[in-house]
């Protein structure tokens, strides 16, 4: 990762309450080589330079941060190439990470990059959510599960709903929203959900619109 690379990242990261120490520069320098380098053989991204891999999906994934709780077990859910959990666990390494994907190709590179990385309690799942298996193991296991992956909230909602505490929490991470959207989406319901709240931001150094749903199980 060049200087300016690197400057992104950190300062970006100022911007979410982050301070990064030497080690989690050289994690995600680590993790940014990994990640190009499998992607010329499979698909993880259609996102491949390094700048918008830095914003698009490292800043993007850490810009969750100020909403979690210090310790936690968390579920990531289709998350590809790890992302938003594996950079959440870098910066904050008590969180008990479980990611789930359907791609194979996908969960090799998080054991790849789990191992290079020297995560520990990071484990990964091969399927779906609404496997049998997969609800079977994991039941009600699960502080908060977060998700990139689903264009609609209220599947997603409902898909995870099994796999939480009483009272755990639910994050939809999606792109620009209107206000008119999350009304909407608050008037029809979250069925066994309160929406506890919204956040509106732009990631830093870009215009890239996110919007961050968090939803607490009643």
């Amino acid at each position: 990762m060049i200087s300016e690379d690197v400057s992104i990242l950190v300062e970006g990261a100022k911007s979410f309450g982050i301070l990064f120490k030497e080690r989690d520069v050289d994690l995600f320098t680590l993790y940014l080589k990994e990640l190009l380098k499998w992607n010329q053989k499979i698909n993880l991204t259609a996102i491949r330079t390094e700048k918008d891999i830095i914003i698009k999906h490292f800043l993007d994934s850490l810009s969750v941060y100020p909403y979690l709780p210090k310790d936690f077990t968390l579920l990531d859910i289709g998350s590809g190439a790890g992302f938003p959990g594996i950079p959440l666990r870098i910066v904050q390494p008590s969180i008990q990470l479980t990611l789930i994907d359907s791609a194979r190709k996908k969960v090799d590179f998080q054991k790849h990059i789990i191992r290079t990385l020297g995560l520990k309690g990071v484990g990964t799942v091969h399927g779906r959510v609404q496997d049998k298996g997969t609800l079977d193991q994991w039941a009600r296991k699960f502080d908060a599960l977060i998700s990139r992956a689903f264009s609609n909230v209220r599947t997603l909602l409902a898909l995870g709903y099994p796999f939480l505490k009483e009272g755990g929490m639910a994050i939809a991470m999606k792109g620009k929203m209107s206000e008119e959207e999350i009304l909407l989406l608050s008037e029809r319901g979250a069925p066994r959900y309160r929406l506890a709240k919204t956040v509106f931001l732009t990631l830093p150094l870009s215009s890239y619109k996110r919007t961050i749903l968090l939803f607490q199980k009643d």
